[in-house]
């Protein structure tokens, strides 16, 4: 077989979620280019119609199940549904996530416990409900993105990064139970020039990341999905368990963060 072969996905079923923009549709078109058909779902449909046109124009099917990612039920009535169309499941890619961090004075156990929930319990559950198809697929593979923040232990980054570096152990956990049937890895994003991103950090603080980066630039979508592609496709059939840190080779403090001083009363 040409060694590019080994990287195309051909009639393959791939689950995504989080897949109505940034990294989740990037991984998207990067699977309908190498041969995948893809079941999308988030939160808004528009958005998935979207993305569900660029596939098909690419030649590839395209399902799209609009719902809530954080919702268990939502999780299996996705699997159910790509079921019931495709007939198979053969990757799942675990996308969505996320969680808003404040101070550790101010965070509360409801905070940890969301964020635990939309980061962890939801990937867990997606390759559980799964699990039958991936194991009948003869090549299924999981892939979870986490985040650089779960690798380091940044001041004011509590509940995001507690939960991501949860997600890491979670990929491990996993690879080490359904090996040799399933292969379970992670790609940890750093700063992707995202809608997200470009909302909540101004525009003067996103170029001092990229000055602090090594690559000197921050990250796009398409640096995440040609990751994820790897670790979905036969190319990387000797791997799993691996987390691999896609961040152009940036700081650890990339962000620098004005902490209050705790007063010793």
């Amino acid at each position: 077989m040409n060694m590019l072969d080994s990287f195309r996905l051909d009639d393959k079923v791939a689950v995504i979620t989080g897949a109505g923009k940034g990294i989740g549709a990037a991984i998207a078109m990067a699977f309908a280019d190498a041969g995948a058909d893809v079941v999308l779902t988030a939160r808004t449909e528009a958005d998935l119609d979207a993305v569900a046109d660029e596939v098909e124009q690419r030649g590839r099917r395209a399902l799209v199940v609009p719902g809530d990612v954080s919702d268990v039920a939502h999780v299996a009535r996705v699997v159910e549904r790509a079921a019931e169309v495709f007939g198979r499941i053969d990757i799942c890619v675990s996308n969505a996530g996320g969680a808003n961090s404040k101070p550790f004075v101010d965070t509360r156990v409801e905070h940890l416990e969301a964020a635990f929930h939309f980061n962890v319990s939801i990937a867990f559950e997606l390759t559980r409900v799964a699990l039958p198809y991936l194991l009948r697929s003869g090549e299924g593979s999981v892939v979870t993105i986490g985040s650089m923040a779960g690798v380091y232990a940044n001041a004011g980054s509590l509940a995001h990064s507690l939960s991501k570096a949860a997600l890491g152990q979670l990929t491990r956990l996993m690879a080490a139970e359904l090996s040799p049937r399933v292969r379970v890895n992670a790609v940890l994003p750093g700063a992707v020039e995202t809608d997200a991103l470009r909302r909540y950090v101004p525009e003067d603080v996103r170029a001092e990341m990229a000055a602090r980066t090594a690559m000197r630039r921050n990250g796009v979508p398409d640096d995440i999905a040609a990751a994820v592609l790897f670790l979905a496709s036969p190319a990387s059939s000797w791997i799993s368990g691996r987390l691999l840190e896609v961040d152009g080779l940036a700081k650890a403090d990339l962000i620098q963060r004005e902490m209050p001083h705790l007063s010793p009363e």
